[in-house]
């Protein structure tokens, strides 16, 4: 067997293992683009960082999906979260679990995961939200939404239910604007209370937020706001996880959605 010059076997080493290095470079370099990059205003707030408004031009378009799910007839990444959501339905129990990352549903725009099916006129839309994750960010919420359009700064107004209980009713209007809620809030660490069942009513301009805390009928809460929109509308379920590139899940249960007025149950 012909033998190999010392030198020479250590300048193939030396080669093999530049090359070696060189590929556990690149593939680094390729790791970490490929994780998303979150803007400083999307981080979530903490003890040491305070959440705020995206700059007033930021947006990013919708992904929508041709795919009806349960009783909706399409589905939207609103705001193109940095991380794609999903969701998928339970023929059994006819539960739907929505999984999705997002910075927020609040400010200008929103990030979320929307269920959505278009109506006209009337609506009275209900159902019992739980979050499967006893890790996930607190803020994170389950919304029952009627929005104008897909578009991520639409006019909207929300019911939303957060991971730490906190319920309440929400809205931008007009499009673009910041959002504003009502000034009651019930739930939370204070109350450590999750209602049963949430709802939102839409009768005429008038726009209601309903809820059961232990399982007694549907009621109003508070008064109603007053909000026009133009039809046809759209109006749904989602989930928004509060972290813009981690993805969580809400399930959304017993969903109840008619084309009338007085019928959140």
């Amino acid at each position: 067997m012909r033998s190999v010059p010392v030198h020479h076997a250590l300048k193939c080493s030396g080669l093999l293992l530049a090359f070696t290095f060189v590929a556990a470079a690149s593939q680094t370099i390729r790791a970490q683009s490929s994780q998303p990059q979150v803007p400083e205003w999307a981080q979530p707030g903490s003890a040491t960082h305070q959440q705020v408004p995206p700059p007033a031009d930021f947006h990013r378009p919708a992904v929508t999906f041709d795919k009806p799910i349960g009783i909706f007839t399409g589905q939207s990444d609103i705001g193109g979260p940095l991380v794609p959501g999903s969701a998928e339905i339970d023929s059994a129990t006819g539960a739907y679990t929505i999984h999705s990352a997002g910075y927020n549903i609040w400010y200008q725009r929103d990030e979320f995961r929307y269920l959505w099916k278009k109506m006209s006129g009337d609506a009275s839309l209900a159902a019992s939200a739980s979050f499967p994750n006893p890790d996930g960010f607190g803020d994170r919420k389950v919304v029952l939404v009627i929005r104008q359009s897909l578009d991520d700064d639409s006019a909207e107004a929300m019911v939303g239910e957060h991971g730490v209980g906190m319920t309440h009713l929400a809205w931008r209007d007009p499009r673009g604007a910041q959002m504003k809620d009502m000034s009651f809030r019930f739930g939370g660490t204070l109350t450590n209370i999750h209602p049963k069942r949430i709802g939102i009513e839409k009768r005429g301009d008038s726009i209601a937020i309903f809820i059961s805390l232990t399982g007694e009928p549907m009621h109003q809460f508070g008064p109603p706001i007053t909000m026009h929109f133009t039809e046809p509308y759209y109006i749904g379920i989602g989930f928004c996880s509060h972290l813009p590139a981690t993805v969580d899940t809400g399930v959304v249960t017993e969903v109840s959605l008619t084309d009338a007025a007085g019928q959140v149950k």
